[in-house]
């Protein structure tokens, strides 16, 4: 059995194409995550993605919410902390805002990796978008963007379930 196969076999019924859906999200995340772990060196896929979204925040984050963002708990983003300080990336200090808060700063490493190491990864990773035309890359965008308010649906489901429980 091949992709395509599956693909025939999950396209007859909405229910059907839901659980196609559900099942590409994983498997997908599984392969771009082998992909990118094998092919950079120096960091892992969970480590840049904490790395990126740290890089791009104007302030300073907490594990709590670095943990919301990523989808991940607050003792994921410590474990994943502790490697990137090993490696120089990031510092760990004190929040400003919360003294019970830990936050992660990145180090000039972080710039020194995004200005030359990553860029021949980022111009690699446009193989992953050439299949599509500008306007399936909108509409994917869109899409995804509106997976996240089912994403919260979904949590908000699990989470009144368990208070009734």
């Amino acid at each position: 059995m091949n992709q395509n196969d599956l693909i025939k076999r999950f396209s007859s019924t909405t229910e059907n194409q839901e659980k196609a859906v559900f099942s590409t999200l994983f498997i997908a995340g599984n392969k771009l995550q082998t992909l990118f772990d094998n092919h950079i060196p120096q960091i892992t896929l969970k480590q840049f993605m904490l790395l990126s979204i740290v890089r791009q925040s104007k302030d300073a984050l907490t594990f709590t919410q670095l943990g919301n963002l990523l989808g991940c708990s607050r003792q994921n983003i410590k474990k994943l902390a502790d490697v990137l300080v090993k490696k120089g990336f990031i510092t760990i200090s004190q929040s400003p805002n919360d003294t019970r808060g830990m936050c992660i700063c990145p180090t000039e490493k972080v710039n020194e990796f995004y200005k030359n190491d990553f860029l021949k990864y980022q111009e690699q990773l446009k193989y992953l978008f050439e299949v599509y035309t500008d306007e399936e890359i909108e509409t994917l965008f869109i899409l995804l963007s509106k997976l996240y308010a089912g994403i919260e649906n979904f949590e908000k489901k699990i989470d009144s379930e368990k208070k009734e429980n």
